[in-house]
Order: structure tokens, then sequence, then C-alpha cells
């Protein structure tokens, strides 16, 4: 379309959405690039919405770098100006975007499981995507697009094992465990692997003393609570990524509520 005197050209492709669109302006050498382009990592594999679209994605990069632009407006983040930096931010992305989609792919067709595909997919990671400043993990990541690139060519059984296809509750689960052995051995546990730093490790053990103990064993219960909050809270410092970091975060704020409640029957 003509507005005044310029032109634009707006084009359509999936990344974010399926209805993603990107505008170019010949006169001005200029590409405005809406959330296919937000000055991070993609943001591919956001936990908490629908199907996203890493090939796709990879694509539009490499459209809008055809167009040989000398300044790019992203959606997110600072103007981009000069053709060789323009060029350079659209072609890592393309790349990587390539990259985590193929590998995913090409690991489903040896027959493998999301758990195996995504530890592979972890250790294999380039460093040249990791040290690039457009990649940086800050909103979207690529532990993210594994998950995007996995779902798009996969249904929810993932595992494998046909343990997970009609599961036990949690709760029952962790009650049986508890049959095995104290709540208070299990937090014992968990507060050792929490002082080696492995701290997923240490969720996990505590997860079966949040879920498994009875609200009657109410100390047991809030000290573990508090272990896991503070676990939480320590990952959210580690964490690069906002989305990930903001998923943690609210999660222990939900057990510092429940402890409250929980106080209150202590006392």
């Amino acid at each position: 379309f003509k507005l005044g005197k310029v032109n634009f050209e707006i084009y359509h492709d999936k990344g974010e959405t399926d209805d993603s669109i990107w505008l170019w302006v010949p006169k001005k050498k200029t590409i405005c690039t809406g959330d296919l382009m937000v000055s991070s990592f993609p943001n591919v594999g956001n936990p908490y919405k629908v199907q996203r679209y890493p090939k796709d994605w990879a694509i539009a990069m490499e459209r809008m770098r055809d167009k040989n632009a000398e300044y790019l407006v992203p959606g997110h983040g600072k103007l981009i100006e000069g053709k060789g930096k323009v060029k350079d931010v659209l072609s890592i992305t393309a790349e990587a975007m390539h990259f985590v989609h193929d590998e995913v792919v090409k690991r489903l067709n040896e027959g493998k499981w999301f758990e195996q595909i995504y530890y592979e997919m972890l250790e294999i990671f380039p460093e040249k995507f990791k040290k690039h400043n457009i990649l940086r993990p800050i909103y979207g990541c690529y532990r993210f697009a594994i998950h995007a690139s996995y779902r798009l060519y996969h249904g929810w059984y993932n595992s494998g094992n046909p343990t997970d296809l009609f599961p036990a509750k949690t709760d029952d689960i962790a009650r049986e465990f508890l049959k095995l052995n104290s709540e208070e051995k299990y937090l014992e546990h968990a507060k050792k692997l929490y002082s080696e730093s492995k701290k997923q490790l240490a969720l996990h053990v505590l997860d079966i003393v949040v879920k498994g103990t009875d609200e009657k064993n109410v100390e047991t219960l809030v000290e573990a609570l508090k272990l896991k909050v503070k676990i939480l809270k320590d990952k959210v410092q580690d964490e690069p990524s906002f989305i990930a970091g903001n998923i943690i975060d609210n999660a222990a704020y939900q057990i510092k509520e429940r402890l409250k409640e929980l106080k209150k029957k202590v006392n």
C-alpha cells in the first residue's frame, strides 16, 4: 500500500503467532519486525501459550534478511542500524531456529522420547548461539524452543513409559513413598541435596513431603515448604529467562500464602 509518497509492503509469516506480520519500507530500507524480533532469543516456546512455529520463524528471518535492510525496528528492544548488523542478527536468529527445530526432528525420527531429546539438546547447543547478544535467554530461551519443536510433531504422551499414560494422583504417589520412609528422612535428604547445589533434585524429593504429608503433621509440612521457598528463590536468582523466573517466583509467593494459613494452625 502507499501512504503519501511512500510505499509499504506487508508480509505474513508464522512465528510467535500464526498471524504474524512484518513491514518493509523500500524507500527507507527499513524493516519493522513486530514480535518476530524481540532482541533476545525468540519467544518460541512460552510455557503458558499455544503452539508456536520455530521453522517458520527461521524462514521469516531469512525473508527479512534478503531485503538487505539498513534499519531494523524490532517489536521489543533498540533500533538495529547498518546492513551488516541487520544481516547478522537476522541470520543468527534464523540459524538458531533451524538448529533447534532440525535437531529435535532428527531425534524424533530416531525414535527418542522427550526427556532424552531435551537433555541431548542441552548438551549440543552451540557456543556461537550462547554467546550472541541477540540470542540471550532474557525472555524466550533455547530450553523453551526445544519444547515447542517437539510439541509441533508429537502428542501429550511424551515419555514412552506407560506408567505415565494414565498416572495416579501425585499426592497418592507421594503417600506411598512416605510409607517406605518418614517425612523427616526425605526432608533431611532434600537438605543434603540442596547443600550440594542439586536444587532441582532437592525440589523433587521435597515434593514427596509436600504432597504426601497430612496437614495434621503441620510442623514438618511447614519446614518442607519453607525449604522449597528458599530453593525456588535461589533458582529465580539463577534464572536468566524472565518468563521462567516469573513462573518460579509466582510459585514461591503462592507457597508463602499457604504457609501463612498453616502457621495459624500451629499457633
